[in-house]
């Protein structure tokens, strides 16, 4: 199990992380950047996860710039909270976070990033705009149609739920049209569908997904 930890960006902020040591050396650094649900339980499963296959998983608490130590589940109330919140950051702030996130990350060698819905689309975002990283995996990033303008600098992998009632198989196609080098996987799953909390969970897509994200990071982080 991991522990909290507190980070400080170069702005000063003073953030929460969910930090999570493998058992033995580490193969490198993941930062996990969450939903809008917060360093919730299951964040730190994933995390847990990652610590569990060699790496060195951290989770900043993306959300402290706005309410400091969020955590909820996934009721209609719970989501609307959470995108109530989400509205309230800049965007070029929360990019502050993740820096220092990947610099806490860099401690186990070459870091990978791994985001979730809206941690999804800061997945994308930290791939095309910051240094340090060597790889970044998407997950249902809502608003990616949006920022197909965007060239990631390292490789990445998006995934997305054929199923998904938020983000429409239309958009899924924008982003593969523009970045034919980016590998753009569709499960049959609808949005969330990685977090078995949620009555959106798809197993054997969550199963498949997770293989070829750590595919990602053996190969480009060891």
């Amino acid at each position: 199990m991991g522990k909290m930890i507190e980070l400080t960006a170069t702005d000063g902020h003073k953030l929460a992380a969910y930090r999570a040591d493998p058992p033995g050396k580490p193969r490198g650094g993941i930062v996990v950047i969450q939903e809008i649900f917060g360093v919730n339980s299951h964040i730190k499963g994933v995390a847990d996860g990652y610590a569990a296959d060699g790496y060195l998983a951290i989770a900043p608490a993306m959300y402290d710039r706005v309410k400091r130590g969020y955590d909820t589940g996934y009721s209609q109330d719970e989501i609307q909270a959470g995108l109530k919140i989400m509205q309230g950051l800049d965007w070029a702030n929360t990019m502050k976070d993740v820096v220092v996130a990947v610099e806490e990350a860099k401690k186990a060698g070459k870091v990978g990033v791994v985001g979730y819905c809206w941690g999804g689309t800061q997945t994308w975002t930290a791939a095309a705009k910051l240094d340090g990283i060597a790889c970044a995996s998407g997950y249902y990033g809502g608003g990616l149609a949006t920022q197909v303008e965007l060239m990631p600098r390292v490789p990445t992998i998006l995934h997305f739920g054929e199923k998904d009632g938020h983000i429409p198989l239309t958009d899924v196609e924008k982003v593969r049209t523009a970045h034919p080098e980016v590998a753009v996987y569709v499960y049959p799953a609808g949005h969330g569908f990685n977090c078995d909390a949620r009555a959106s969970y798809d197993a054997a897509s969550a199963k498949l997904a997770r293989e070829r994200t750590l595919a990602l990071f053996a190969k480009h982080l060891g």
